[in-house]
């Protein structure tokens, strides 16, 4: 999860390791891990980290309004959060290709809440950042699933969408 040249970081290797532990389908002690670790971080601590684990705890919550709380600090620490920082754990990363995906989420997420024009503006501030994406899988997916929330939120359907993270975990 890190680039082999960034400066080691044990805060990013502890999320790191929380994530994974969730990607094998038991989402408590990945969520217990990663709320020690905000504990140790604190709502002032470190914008990356703070955008990274918020991100990524957001996943591990099936419901709606939680993943939404988690969202929302995962935005709120990106706009705090500088490309020179980011590039200190990864060269290529620039703050700007984070937006598509946070702003995404927190559609989702208003869309599943029943609040289909609020998740509206927030689709279309994702729509208005995907130029910053890579052309690459990542990119492909993050557009994608645009495009499905899109069509979800004009469709009015509040249904969990399969292709959402953890979707698996929660249908399995």
């Amino acid at each position: 999860m890190t680039d082999p040249a960034a400066t080691p970081d044990p805060t990013m290797e502890a999320i790191g390791d929380a994530v994974l532990l969730g990607r094998e389908g038991d989402p408590e002690p990945a969520r217990r891990a990663l709320l020690a670790l905000w504990r140790q971080i604190g709502v002032t601590g470190d914008p990356f980290h703070r955008c990274t684990l918020a991100h990524y705890l957001a996943d591990l919550h099936d419901d709606p309004a939680s993943a939404l709380m988690w969202d929302v600090r995962a935005l709120d620490a990106a706009d705090a959060l500088t490309d020179e920082r980011a590039q200190q754990h990864h060269a290529g990363l620039r703050v700007a290709g984070f937006y598509p995906s946070l702003y995404l989420n927190i559609a989702d997420n208003l869309r599943r809440l029943g609040a289909f024009e609020a998740a509206a503006e927030h689709i279309d501030r994702a729509e208005q950042h995907t130029s910053a994406l890579p052309d690459d899988a990542y990119g492909t997916t993050v557009r994608s699933a645009v495009s499905e929330v899109r069509q979800a939120i004009d469709d009015r359907d509040p249904a969990p969408r399969a292709s959402a993270p953890g979707a698996a975990r929660s249908s399995a």
